[in-house]
């Protein structure tokens, strides 16, 4: 008998190693951009949750249900705002919070977005190979600044709506594709060596534009550019979001099709005063994410969320004028 019942263990212990393991989800991006924070908390701005508890902006924005932030860095800023220092302590702070964290290179020393994509003062009289070797260095530079602070990105963006390149007119990608992707080559090469596991994003805009996004990554394609993920922007007009948002699950698809990539809505936004429409447009958003094929969709920052009225004249933000969220934002939970 003895026998006999040590036997069965043994037989059941081995069914039970052999069982196939159940593969996890992965975890649903949701977030923001608040490249803005350490700013607005310099002019003396506070925020709230809803209930109206006062609090720091990142606990809010987990109460909503966010789990990842998004930082923008720019070479040498007139102010310091969104320069190394300011992004690495700004993510310290989300890092200990326990959010996620995408880091979004401009490669300027301000805005870079579709309308442009300006040189930084300092590389402004570089040719290519110079730019090259400066988009290596500064990436690594503050992403090690960025490790040795403890802090490790799972995203890193090798510019900000490169719609037509960067680093104009050396980057131009409508008048020199392979500049371009040697430039997209060079800062993720600058990636990989500081963070291995990190995925390179490259971000365009008007993410419902099907032959855009094919005319940048057939380009980006065949000038053998090496990245992870497509990222996306999307601004739609209140009363169209609907038609938008089917458009964005066409092009969503036709990505990971095409090109075999991950995909991720790094920024959204809408009018605040349209707050219950933005709810609707980011519930439906979200949905439409999470129908890419084979979890290749993998989530949705909104764009400088904690901006109400009265901050730089921005509009499409998320929070009221007292600084608590709007209805926009329970989408998240």
């Amino acid at each position: 008998m003895k026998s006999l019942v040590v036997f069965l263990l043994f037989a059941c212990s081995l069914a039970s190693c052999n069982k196939p393991s159940i593969a996890q989800e992965p975890v649903f991006i949701k977030g923001g951009d608040i490249g803005w924070l350490s700013e607005m908390e310099a002019a003396g701005i506070k925020f709230s949750h809803a209930s109206g508890r006062q609090d720091d902006l990142i606990n809010v924005l987990k109460g909503v249900g966010m789990n990842t932030i998004r930082l923008r860095v720019w070479v040498d800023p007139t102010d310091g705002w969104c320069g190394q220092e300011d992004v690495v302590r700004m993510a310290v702070r989300a890092g200990k919070a326990g959010m996620k964290l995408m880091i979004d290179f401009h490669y300027s020393d301000w805005w870079a977005d579709p309308g442009k994509q300006n040189k930084p003062k300092a590389w402004a009289t570089m040719g290519l190979n110079g730019l090259l070797q400066a988009i290596d260095t500064h990436t690594r530079q503050v992403l090690t600044a960025l490790k040795q602070n403890g802090v490790t990105p799972e995203w890193v963006q090798v510019g900000n709506e490169t719609n037509d390149g960067m680093l104009w007119e050396t980057g131009r990608a409508s008048k020199d594709m392979a500049s371009f992707a040697a430039m997209v080559n060079s800062g993720s090469k600058a990636v990989k060596a500081i963070f291995p596991s990190a995925k390179v994003i490259v971000h365009i805009s008007n993410g419902y534009d099907n032959s855009l996004f094919r005319w940048m990554f057939d380009g980006l394609r065949a000038n053998n550019a090496e990245f992870d993920v497509i990222g996306m922007s999307l601004y739609p007009d209140p009363a169209k979001w609907k038609e938008t948002n089917e458009q964005v699950l066409v092009n969503m698809r036709d990505m990971v099709s095409r090109y075999g990539k991950e995909v991720m809505m790094c920024e959204v936004g809408m009018p605040v005063d349209q707050a219950e429409t933005c709810r609707l447009f980011l519930d439906d958003l979200i949905r439409k994410m999470k129908q890419v094929p084979d979890n290749k969709g993998l989530g949705v920052l909104y764009w400088e969320p904690e901006c109400h009225n009265n901050w730089k004249g921005y509009k499409l933000g998320a929070f009221d004028n007292a600084g608590k969220p709007t209805v926009a934002l329970n989408a998240f939970k």
